[in-house]
């Protein structure tokens, strides 16, 4: 199982995609051992003193494809959940500092809490489903798919010109353009889908 992460993936205003569109997409991945499912809580990371969290929308792949055509794309799509993309940003920063990659700032374990799944015939409309994060019970992120960069249909077939995507890959979409920011113990975090509370878990 591969699960791959996409970066800057969200605007504020529906008026500067088209300025952001160059085709180039920022695509890194996770180890599968970041997954933390069923809300189980995470443990702060002993690597990081500067542990960020940005909330985003996960499609898994349905079905197997290589090269998939645009028009085709959302039809690999099984499910769609929500889940943290988590960050060690002193690790990230470290990292750029010597034109580094993001993997270990990106891939330490428990770095991808993610919910349960919901079948994508939930969502008539792909490019309209509203998302959130709540940390302490305060509003801390939300989005809508409207406002994406790269688009689901996009994002799929730019990554399988590259790779094969194969059932059971999750795919992080990218996060809110606004929200984003640093946890610590204790922080209680639960992450909705069109008002329906799908992750919930604290940091210990």
């Amino acid at each position: 199982m591969k699960i791959i992460g996409i970066g800057k993936n969200y605007v504020n205003d529906k008026s500067e995609i088209s300025a952001l569109k160059t085709g180039e997409q920022t695509i890194f991945l996770k180890a599968e051992s970041t997954l933390v499912t069923d809300n189980a809580d995470v443990v702060y990371p002993s690597i990081t003193n500067e542990l960020a969290y940005e909330v985003e929308l996960v499609v898994k792949i349905g079905k197997k494809g290589k090269d998939i055509p645009l028009i085709n794309a959302t039809s690999h799509i099984s499910e769609i959940g929500v889940g943290i993309d988590y960050t060690a940003k002193d690790v990230l920063n470290a990292s750029r500092a010597n034109k580094g990659p993001w993997t270990l700032a990106k891939g330490f374990d428990g770095a991808s809490p993610i919910s349960s799944f919901k079948s994508v015939s939930n969502f008539p409309d792909l490019n309209n489903i509203n998302f959130d994060l709540a940390i302490n019970g305060a509003q801390k992120q939300v989005g809508n798919t409207r406002l994406i960069i790269y688009n689901f249909s996009e994002i799929i077939a730019f990554v399988s010109k590259y790779m094969t995507l194969e059932p059971g890959d999750l795919i992080f979409t990218g996060t809110p353009a606004v929200g984003a920011g640093l946890n610590v113990k204790g922080d209680h975090l639960q992450a909705s889908i069109e008002g329906e509370l799908l992750l919930d878990f604290k940091i210990v």
